[in-house]
C-alpha cells in the first residue's frame, strides 16, 4: 500500500458532508469545534453592530 492512497484527514470539517463513515469521537470533537466558531461569529458579528451603532450616533449627531 502506497501512502497515497491512504485518505487524506480534513483540516476544516465541511458543513453538509457525509457523516457516516466518522466515529463518534470525532463527531463529537466537530461539534465542540463548530460550537467554537458559532461563538467566534457571533462575536464579531457583536463587535460590528457596536461599531456600526457608533458611527450611525456619530453622524446622527
Amino acid at each position: 500500500m502506497d501512502l497515497d492512497d491512504l485518505p487524506k484527514p480534513q483540516a476544516n470539517p465541511g458543513v453538509g458532508e457525509p457523516l457516516d463513515s466518522i466515529s463518534i469521537a470525532e463527531l463529537e470533537q466537530r461539534i465542540i469545534a463548530f460550537e467554537g466558531e458559532i461563538a467566534r461569529i457571533k462575536a464579531e458579528i457583536a463587535r460590528k453592530q457596536a461599531s456600526k451603532a457608533a458611527a450611525d450616533a456619530f453622524f446622527k449627531s
